[in-house]
């Protein structure tokens, strides 16, 4: 099958194509930038680095020419979203606008996999886990409301489409911290899923009876966890250890626990286990591990900075 995946070299798009060339799929990659290393699997015979923009809505009906499917990746996330609203605009709703227009005129209109979010439930800690498909959806942010918009014009394309609502899926290895850490309580509910486990989601879906429905993908009970566990256990892998609870909101935020029953029994993608992504989170880490203990005072002090909670206490 011939596929086009948009955010190719994101977190979730560089595990996506090398799902997809494991199991003999033709990729091209849309690639806005030109990052300075690209991982081995975009070298492949089988994927083709094709430069682009989603906002060159030309440039987009290339890039769509032929394609049997459209896993659509690329989206501005906070906390950039926020940060900048005209480009989350630009790439989110115009780009996501380009890809469909540009599907339908197609002689043979590509299938469409949209990757969307939990976040679209809500602040939810005051109701029983997990969430289902059943529950309902609202925008709480400039994101969630780009995310309900764009699921609304896939499922009224006309075009054989299917939706992702994924969970909470960390980057491999070291983050550059930012203030909205600290915007998540410590007893919120959480679930994680491997960049690897969401690739191979993507890829299982080409092949199986998944159109014309959402699907909720995360990482299953081995990931259901708190923000406690999550962040506090990322940065004792990396050295830095917990940090004090008064510098984080109380206020929910909107993560929660899925019901991913249905999608697991299907598309059989749930192969890591939060246990998995600390060790190799500890792994990619060894370098900036070493040096953490001789600065780790000043790596505290530089994060505990940036929480607003912590300079109103």
């Amino acid at each position: 099958m011939r596929v086009l995946v948009t955010g190719a070299t994101g977190n979730i798009g560089q595990s996506a194509v090398q799902a997809l060339v494991a199991q003999g799929h033709q990729v091209r990659a849309l690639i806005a930038d030109n990052p300075r290393a690209l991982h081995p699997v975009f070298k492949s015979q089988l994927v083709e680095r094709f430069a682009g923009d989603i906002r060159d809505a030309a440039r987009v009906q290339e890039a769509v020419l032929g394609q049997d499917a459209i896993v659509h990746l690329a989206y501005i996330i906070p906390p950039l979203s926020d940060e900048n609203p005209k480009l989350a605009r630009a790439v989110n709703l115009d780009g996501t606008r380009n890809l469909l227009d540009a599907a339908r005129r197609q002689a043979a209109p590509p299938r469409f996999l949209f990757s969307s979010t939990l976040d679209l439930f809500g602040r939810t800690m005051d109701q029983p886990p997990p969430r289902r498909l059943s529950d309902p959806v609202q925008a709480t942010d400039l994101y969630t409301e780009h995310k309900l918009q764009c699921e609304r014009w896939i499922q009224e394309s006309g075009l054989d489409w299917c939706v992702f609502r994924f969970s909470d899926v960390p980057v491999i290895g070291f983050r550059a911290p930012h203030p909205i850490m600290y915007e998540i309580p410590l007893d919120q509910r959480l679930e994680t899923l491997h960049t690897l486990d969401a690739g191979l989601a993507i890829a299982n879906a080409l092949e199986r009876d998944v159109w014309g429905r959402v699907w909720l993908i995360g990482g299953g009970e081995a990931c259901q966890l708190t923000y406690r566990q999550f962040l506090f256990g990322l940065l004792a892998v990396m050295g830095i250890g917990e940090l004090p609870e008064a510098a984080f909101t109380t206020r929910p935020y909107v993560t929660d626990w899925l019901d991913t029953s249905e999608s697991e029994a299907l598309l059989r993608y749930q192969r890591h286990t939060f246990a998995d992504i600390l060790r190799e989170v500890e792994a990619m880490s060894r370098f900036q591990r070493r040096l953490i203990p001789l600065v780790r005072p000043l790596v505290r002090r530089y994060l505990l900075r940036m929480s607003p909670y912590m300079s109103k206490s």
